[in-house]
């Protein structure tokens, strides 16, 4: 697990739950926090992203490749940058993106008994959309747990982590921050939790340990509680559960 923030602002700082189990509300992020990084899932979204882009633009894979990183970088998201500059329909592009072969996501029985055993409500938080998310969540087997999804749509198409949007979620599913606990892989998405009184668990991506990527960026900010490296066995832990299967 992570330290805790910065002694210094430990009069400003909301304290995290010291028992996780007691939480109210579970929240957790969706592409590669639910289903594993391995899957290579979010794989297939970026490229449709990027054919998205070269038959919009009429520009080569490459240059479209380009100006879809670029977009991401100055406006949060590929989709936020087309719909600023190139009036692009969201809904569209999200049916578009979201265009995947599911396959590479496993059937997740240990996850689906894990989240079975964790008290309190399950809610998931994502820059996707909802369709997504349930056909996901369909996939994986776990789709009964949760409450209820907070979309990119929801979020009147501005991504995490823009504060507001979290403002905006927590009011949306009536969810007293200090009692809830938010899991994600993006270590930057974490910080606005926090600064509500979250507390924040980061799945750690595997094989970036001292690489500075997207999923990494922040992950010395100060606003992460826990660090995680599994989510299931992290689960199964908490809700002592790891003795029910032989993996």
């Amino acid at each position: 697990m992570a330290g805790m923030s910065d002694p210094t602002q430990a009069d400003t700082d909301p304290a995290p739950l010291e028992d996780l189990a007691a939480a109210e509300t579970w929240v957790f992020d969706l592409d590669n926090t639910l289903y594993p990084a391995s899957c290579r899932l979010f794989d297939q979204v970026d490229w449709n992203m990027t054919r998205f882009i070269s038959k919009l633009l009429a520009l080569p894979l490459e240059q479209a490749r380009g100006l879809q990183k670029t977009y991401f970088r100055e406006h949060g998201t590929t989709m936020r940058g087309l719909m600023t500059l190139h009036d692009v329909d969201p809904a569209a592009f999200l049916d578009a993106a979201h265009d995947i072969d599911l396959t590479p996501v496993d059937p997740a029985p240990r996850l689906d008994a894990a989240l079975a055993r964790l008290p309190g409500r399950k809610v998931i938080f994502t820059n996707g959309d909802v369709p997504h998310a349930e056909r996901v969540t369909e996939r994986l087997g776990v789709r009964h747990h949760f409450d209820g999804v907070f979309d990119i749509v929801a979020s009147d198409y501005e991504p995490k982590p823009a504060p507001r949007v979290y403002d905006k979620f927590v009011r949306d599913h009536d969810i007293e921050p200090t009692r809830a606990v938010m899991v994600e892989d993006m270590a930057r998405n974490l910080a606005p939790a926090h600064a509500l009184g979250m507390t924040t668990v980061w799945l750690r991506p595997p094989g970036q340990a001292g690489k500075v990527t997207w999923a990494t960026d922040g992950h010395d900010g100060g606003h992460i509680h826990h660090v995680i490296d599994d989510l299931i066995a992290w689960l199964e832990e908490l809700t002592g559960g790891a003795r029910d299967h032989d993996a």
